[in-house]
């Protein structure tokens, strides 16, 4: 059965939804599911901005035969090679072999790796700046090299003011009936996911997010629509979402807040973490959130670590070193580039405790990762005679946060 939406008079999504698939990417938990976003222009020419990964590939065939109505498919626009946003590709050729394929350079090499046969097709190689004209729709073609891939770009179309923006401006969770965002409560039940999104897929990238976020300013009067490719279609306020992404691109953090991520084994940690969590909400510090990394995907972590301003890490020694959930999730704020945070640091161990010094220095070899205060050393129990230190510690973080509003 078809099921298509129309985003304007003449494009349409003919994408789908995937709700069996567990873990994005093999890694990243999406218990909502997931959107593969592609479009359909109906001009002069037939056009399709990019398709989606293999699981849909047969819903997609079945919304392009029902809008194409027996016509031929024109032109085959990819801004993304990936496979979640190319894998049908190869059947889409097969189907409609007369397709013109346009793309960058970068994506062709892609394409020939992915073992798809494009050579026997017509295809038209496109740079920064190209235009192309479909009839009463022309196009322009924006490069946004490592957005997260280095041959991506995105496709305005300045007819209709619609940016295809490939994996910018997306989300995780499947559109289930839904298509754009104001078809939604998305402050309350998308926007948490949005960030997931970025802060894991795209968040590396911040300068090369910066780049692109600095091309669409210079044709911001023009778009009135962007189309992700995972995730909910944008046509109204869409400034306060590029104001999200120019946050997060720039690795400001989105509010004032204290995330205690803990690692601990027998509780012990985790006891401390908890008072330290209830002495900050008794000095005002109500947006503070408490996470075992034991019981927490990283991504979530990582997405945590995008939108407040200040972390405590807490984590038990373990084998002379950080606890190994924690140390992995340091690894990760390392490599998805975290910056401009202050971090606070509890460490806790019977003998031989070192996880304080491990975590501070996985923070140096950070960008402006602020230590706040001297590291708080728990000895197997944080004990009754010890919590004026815990309060010293409560009062310099809130100190901070407060600092930090001002």
């Amino acid at each position: 059965m078809h099921y298509v939406r129309k985003v304007t008079e003449d494009i349409y999504w003919v994408g789908a939804n995937d709700h069996r698939l567990s873990l994005f990417e093999n890694i990243h938990p999406i218990p909502r599911g997931v959107s593969y976003n592609a479009y359909l222009l109906l001009d002069e020419q037939s056009v399709l901005f990019d398709n989606i990964d293999w699981t849909g590939c047969r819903q997609m065939l079945e919304n392009l035969e029902f809008l194409l109505q027996g016509k031929p498919l024109d032109v085959l626009v990819v801004n993304h090679m990936e496979p979640d946003h190319g894998a049908s590709m190869e059947e889409l050729l097969l189907r409609y072999p007369k397709v013109k394929i346009v793309a960058t350079k970068k994506a062709f090499d892609m394409m020939r790796q992915f073992g798809f046969d494009i050579d026997g097709h017509e295809t038209a190689e496109v740079s920064e700046g190209d235009t192309m004209s479909f009839g009463k729709h022309t196009v322009q073609f924006i490069t946004a090299p490592m957005v997260h891939w280095p041959e991506v770009m995105a496709t305005l179309d300045v007819t209709d003011g619609v940016l295809f923006s490939a994996d910018a401006f997306g989300s995780f969770g499947a559109l289930d009936g839904k298509l754009f965002a104001d078809e939604v409560d998305f402050e309350r039940d998308w926007l948490s996911e949005a960030r997931r999104y970025y802060a894991n897929i795209v968040g590396k990238y911040g300068p090369q997010v910066q780049a692109l976020l600095k091309k669409a300013a210079a044709v911001t009067g023009q778009i009135k629509y962007i189309c992700p490719l995972h995730g909910l279609v944008w046509r109204t306020n869409l400034d306060d979402f590029l104001n999200k992404y120019a946050l997060w691109s720039a690795y400001q953090p989105e509010e004032k807040g204290v995330m205690i991520a803990y690692a601990s084994m027998y509780g012990n940690t985790e006891s401390a973490a908890q008072a330290l969590a209830g002495k900050l909400v008794e000095r005002g510090v109500t947006n503070t959130v408490l996470y075992d990394v034991s019981n927490t995907h990283v991504s979530y972590l990582i997405s945590e670590t995008f939108r407040v301003s200040h972390l405590v890490l807490a984590s038990v020694t373990y084998n002379l070193g950080v606890y190994p959930l924690m140390h992995n999730f340091l690894a990760d704020m390392q490599a998805l580039n975290l910056q401009n945070r202050t971090v606070t640091l509890m460490e806790n161990g019977t003998w031989a405790i070192k996880a304080g010094d491990k975590m501070r220095k996985s923070l140096e070899e950070m960008k402006q990762m602020n230590v706040l205060a001297e590291t708080l050393t728990i000895t197997s129990h944080l004990s009754r005679e010890r919590e004026a230190d815990l309060d010293r510690l409560a009062d310099a973080i809130a100190r901070s946060v407060v600092a930090a509003e001002a």
